[in-house]
């Protein structure tokens, strides 16, 4: 689940759809790189796993948004505190780095 829920498109959804109701062609436009067939993929996949709501209004042409679920929304809270750490923490981990990097030996 975790690498599924921290794949590259699957975070690029769920923040888009964080806003609200949103549309198939706004999440395209959204989602930078994704393709139309992918963005089909993901979005079966997140409704699957319970973290997105598809509702289709019957309307010509069919009209479908996307919505986030609760757990969906506890789950992005979670991602958010996962940022905010590694924003937090980001030089002393380049400094760890560089750290680490000076005392191993060079290449022979």
């Amino acid at each position: 689940m975790i690498d599924h829920v921290s794949g590259r498109w699957t975070l690029g959804i769920l923040t888009v759809t964080a806003q609200g109701q949103v549309r198939f062609s706004e999440l395209q436009r959204s989602v930078r790189g994704i393709s139309r067939r992918m963005l089909t993929l993901k979005l079966r996949q997140l409704e699957r796993d319970g973290l997105l709501v598809r509702t289709v209004y019957p309307t010509v042409p069919p009209r479908v948004e996307y919505a986030l679920t609760d757990i969906a929304s506890e789950l992005l809270d979670t991602l958010r505190g996962l940022t905010d750490w590694a924003v937090r923490h980001r030089e002393t981990v380049v400094a760890a780095r560089d750290a680490y990097d000076r005392r191993q030996p060079g290449p022979t």
